[in-house]
C-alpha cells in the first residue's frame, strides 16, 4: 500500500496509526501542503485525489491480495473512509467493539473530532480566514482554540461518563483513540491548555507510549521539516 501523507496532517496521522495497529505494511508518499505553493495542488497529485487533500491510500500496491487485479488503480480518499475500509478488509485486530451500541459510541467520538473539530481548524481553513477576513495571529488562534475547547469538552464528558481509563473504550484500543491522539497532539502544538480534560490527557499519555502511535508521530515521518 501507498499512503499519500503530510506529516502534520491530523487526518493522515490517524490513518498511519490504524495502519500500524493492524500491522499493515505501507509506504509513505509525502505530499507537502505548504512547500512549492502546496504539492497537493500539483497535476500529479490531483490525478491521485481530485479533491487535492491528504490522506489518500493506494491499495493497488504489488502483492496486495485483497484487491481485484482487474480494477486499477484503486485509491481511497477521506480518512474516515480509509479507516472503515481497513477495519473491514483487515478485521484483526478489531478496532471496533462487537456490540452495535458501543460501536455507535465509538463513532460518536470519532465524528466529534472529524466533523466538529478538525474541519474548522485544518490548514486550508486557517489560511482562508486569514487571507479573506484579515485575521491576524491572535484572532486566528482564538478561532482555533474555540472549536478545540468545544469539542474536547464534549469528548471529556463522554469519556468521564463511561469511566474511561487508558483508552476511549474500556480496555480496548479502537478507532476513537486513533482519532483522538492526533487532535490532542495538534492542540498541544498550538498551546491549548489541556488541564480541563484529565480523561483525555490520561488516554493521550498512555497511547503515545505505544509503538503504533509513536511510530506514526509527525516528527518521525520522512517528510518532516528539518
Amino acid at each position: 500500500m501507498k499512503l499519500y501523507s503530510y506529516f502534520r496532517s491530523t487526518a493522515a496521522y490517524r490513518v498511519r496509526i490504524v495502519l500500524n495497529l493492524k500491522q499493515i505494511s505501507y509506504t509513505i508518499v509525502p505530499v507537502h501542503l505548504i512547500r512549492n505553493g502546496g504539492e497537493q495542488h500539483s497535476v500529479e497529485y490531483l490525478n491521485v485525489n481530485p479533491q487535492g487533500l491528504v490522506p489518500s491510500l493506494d491499495i493497488t500496491a504489488p502483492n496486495f491480495d485483497v484487491v481485484d487485479p482487474e480494477s486499477k488503480p484503486q485509491i481511497i480518499t477521506q480518512s474516515g473512509a480509509i479507516i472503515e475500509y481497513l477495519e473491514e478488509a483487515f478485521p484483526q485486530p478489531a478496532l471496533l467493539p462487537i456490540n452495535l451500541t458501543q460501536r455507535a459510541y465509538i463513532r460518536t467520538l470519532t465524528q466529534i473530532i472529524a466533523c466538529d473539530m478538525h474541519p474548522l481548524n485544518n490548514l486550508r481553513v486557517l489560511h482562508y480566514i486569514e487571507e479573506s477576513f484579515d485575521c491576524d495571529g491572535p484572532e486566528k488562534m482564538t478561532w482555533y482554540h474555540h472549536w478545540l475547547t468545544s469539542g474536547f469538552a464534549a469528548i471529556e464528558a463522554q469519556l468521564t461518563s463511561k469511566g474511561s481509563t487508558h483508552y476511549c473504550y474500556d480496555d480496548q484500543l479502537t478507532i476513537a483513540d486513533a482519532y483522538l491522539i492526533p487532535q490532542v497532539y495538534n492542540a498541544l502544538r498550538f498551546k491549548l491548555d489541556m488541564t480541563p480534560y484529565p480523561a483525555i490527557n490520561r488516554i493521550y499519555q498512555h497511547c503515545i507510549q505505544l509503538p503504533a502511535f509513536s511510530d506514526a508521530a509527525p516528527e518521525l515521518q520522512p517528510d518532516v521539516d528539518k
